[in-house]
């Protein structure tokens, strides 16, 4: 499966826009993105090893927040994820 990574994310994944992992489900597919890339683990799992709540993920077109199975959901080698970190911030100045 495809990985697509956020550009505040690449430095983790030495530059690479997307890589390619394996996994029969989202969350399997996401612990051997943190296994290939290590420096990655913390800015997505937090210490008890869930899914930080900022970092949003999306099963080709599906946000899996939504999905019944969640990070358990089933993942096919042609499916593709992608990681957006949430933004905060912003000033109202009138």
């Amino acid at each position: 499966m495809k990985i697509h990574i956020p550009t505040p994310l690449r430095s983790y994944t030495d530059g690479k826009e997307t890589v390619e992992v394996g996994g029969a489900t989202v969350a399997a597919s996401l612990e051997g993105l943190a296994q290939d890339f290590p420096a990655l683990r913390n800015h997505l799992f937090t210490p008890e090893g869930k899914l930080r709540s900022f970092v949003n993920v999306y099963l080709n077109d599906d946000d899996i927040r939504y999905l019944p199975a969640k990070e358990e959901t089933a993942a096919a080698a042609n499916d593709e994820l992608t990681i957006i970190p949430s933004i905060a911030g912003g000033c109202c100045c009138l």
